[in-house]
């Protein structure tokens, strides 16, 4: 089984299903004859031809429009909007259209449309290229989000959303598009050094939505993240030696709140880690959901670790991010009982 980095799963995503559906279309902003900004795209408009994959205009909400007219008429468009900082302009196309359109048309027509987008911190991009904003669609009802953390769900999620009658915002968490990044203080004790992918089949495969993926089991704590965290997360249990769970939660709407229940009401305590800033952000919602199935059985207060409510600061980011330390300080005071 070949090993791939997350891009390059990705970019496999794409020619298995290019090649299985005649109907999946792809297209953005040079993901065409560049094959994308972060090459996801790379070699797909060179097998499939220039009708199935395309550059648009450097217009976000005419990207997604048009995908919604395709999705309308029986295509299948996956959509990459070069930086999850730029999908704004696309927001009232993606919540008053695509999100509604089932619903406003009684089941007559639907919204099989996907959006790619690299999101969060992590590569010297500045405020403008580094942005965590799922929380603005996990409010959004109609809409699916998903958030992978190693190439092999990056491939069969993104599968799974294609193949989706309904709209689906597709986070990719660029800061481990290809393993390690170099500066990360919370690469060490993950194995990024050694091993910058994972093994991925090149054929077909496809991981259900809305199912979390329990990464490592536990008895003291439930650590419930998601996207680059999973590995920040990863580092800090290590460092604390405590017997924690962890809980990638790869599709935050709709979300898998029975794994997460089982789980809390095994260990008693409940940590959430986002890199999103903290006010609002889709750790608050967690929460709520968590107090009220499992209050019960809480022996201390949730904990939420996340970014601080401020505009990205590029010179600052490693300090912004919720890091390996932070994640053990939490963990350690949540079992001294909050």
């Amino acid at each position: 089984m070949p090993v791939m980095n997350m891009v390059e799963a990705i970019n496999s995503a794409h020619h298995v299903l290019m090649e299985r559906d005649p109907s999946v279309i792809v297209f953005g902003q040079d993901v065409g004859y560049f094959g994308g900004v972060f090459n996801a795209t790379q070699n797909l408009q060179k097998t499939f031809g220039k009708e199935r994959c395309f550059d648009a205009p450097i217009s976000e909400s005419g990207i997604v429009g048009a995908a919604i007219g395709m999705a309308a008429n029986d295509l299948r468009p996956v959509v990459e909007v070069q930086f999850a900082d730029y999908i704004y302009p696309a927001y009232d196309q993606i919540v008053s259209e695509a999100a509604r359109l089932r619903f406003r048309s009684a089941g007559m027509f639907t919204c099989p449309m996907t959006i790619r987008t690299p999101y969060g911190g992590g590569v010297k991009g500045g405020q403008t290229h580094s942005q965590s904003p799922e929380a603005v669609f996990t409010h959004v009802s109609g809409l699916q989000v998903v958030v992978p953390s190693t190439p092999y769900d990056a491939k069969g999620l993104l599968i799974a959303a294609v193949e989706k009658n309904d709209p689906v915002i597709f986070l990719e968490p660029k800061r481990i598009y290809n393993g390690p990044f170099n500066g990360d203080p919370n690469a060490a004790g993950v194995g990024w050094d050694t091993h910058p992918g994972g093994e991925v089949p090149e054929e077909y495969y496809s991981i259900p939505l809305g199912k979390a993926a329990i990464v490592r089991e536990g008895s003291d704590v439930t650590i419930l993240v998601y996207g680059t965290m999973v590995h920040v997360a990863q580092a800090a249990v290590e460092q604390t030696g405590l017997d924690a769970e962890i809980i990638d939660i790869r599709t935050l709407l709709p979300l898998d709140i029975d794994t997460i229940n089982q789980s809390v009401q095994k260990t008693g305590r409940c940590v959430v880690v986002h890199e999103a800033t903290r006010t609002s952000g889709y750790g608050a919602e967690l929460a709520a959901m968590v107090q009220k199935e499992c209050f019960w059985h809480l022996k201390a207060p949730i904990e939420r670790i996340t970014g601080w409510d401020v505009p990205y600061p590029l010179s600052f980011e490693w300090d912004y991010f919720p890091t390996k330390q932070r994640v053990a300080d939490s963990l350690n005071n949540i079992m001294q009982g909050g």
